[in-house]
């Protein structure tokens, strides 16, 4: 089995008010991935992604191209070391 990978996420572009954050949580269940999503003041939508390297991916891929009425500009990710989350949450 790998080793739990961590990602966070920041989403720039129209990605508030779309169900950008609940779209992120279903998926992330589905995919087993533990963290947490919410929005920014500045517009952006961030989240930290904890799971297996595919299903962390997945969400990163997810965030790349966003709900039917987000237009995402583009997406920092930063690598950090896994914190052994549990659970999915919305912020």
């Amino acid at each position: 089995m790998s080793q739990p990978t961590r990602i966070r996420v920041v989403v720039h572009g129209h990605v508030q008010g779309v169900f950008f954050r609940d779209t992120v949580r279903r998926s992330a269940r589905e995919h087993g991935v533990a963290g947490w999503v919410r929005n920014r003041r500045d517009g952006t939508v961030e989240a930290v992604f904890e799971g297996s390297p595919d299903a962390v991916s997945a969400l990163v891929d997810l965030c790349r191209r966003g709900p039917r009425d987000a237009r995402v500009e583009h997406v920092e990710l930063t690598e950090e070391p896994p914190e052994g989350l549990a659970g999915f949450e919305l912020s």
